[in-house]
């Protein structure tokens, strides 16, 4: 690790309140796979509250539906992953060395379509670690209706050298 970038990942140790510009610095997502505009940490390496708008401008909704769009459900649960990634690389020494990656959706349950207006309010909890793997459980929730509910695992992993 170089030294300047040293001086940023320790900002970020103390920081609790990332706009999108923080989130991009931490997670290896870009357009059109970055999906979280916000993080507000509430707990370090245990939970975050992540926000995501959704909007008609999004790629996918050209083809999901034409005339009935709804955001993929596979896409509310890439919101939850990288939320979780985020809660864990935020927290590691170096991260831009490291990845999440997600190996196991236990459960997931999508209560409500999510659509283009909404705002996504996401929360991350991270309820077990061990070693490199880590359990989470996240929800979606829109206008306090809850969207989604999942359980998932991932794992800490390096980072491929470009």
């Amino acid at each position: 690790m170089n030294y300047g970038q040293g001086i940023i990942m320790n900002e970020f140790l103390e920081k609790t309140s990332f706009d999108i510009s923080d989130i991009i610095k931490i997670l290896p997502h870009r357009y059109p796979f970055i999906l979280i505009d916000k993080i507000e940490i509430k707990e370090p390496e245990k939970s975050l509250t992540a926000l995501k708008n959704v909007t008609i401008n999004e790629p996918f909704f050209q083809g999901h539906f034409p005339g009935q769009p709804v955001m993929p459900g596979v896409l509310s649960l890439e919101v939850l992953c990288q939320a979780g990634s985020f809660l864990m690389l935020n927290q590691v020494e170096d991260p831009l060395t490291k990845n999440m990656f997600f190996t196991t959706v236990e459960s997931a349950r999508f209560k409500k379509p999510i659509v283009p207006g909404d705002q996504l309010v996401i929360e991350v909890e991270l309820v077990k670690k061990k070693l490199n793997l880590c359990k989470f459980h996240g929800t979606c929730s829109v206008d306090n209706r809850l969207a989604v509910d999942a359980l998932f695992t991932a794992n800490l992993v390096d980072r491929a050298e470009e």
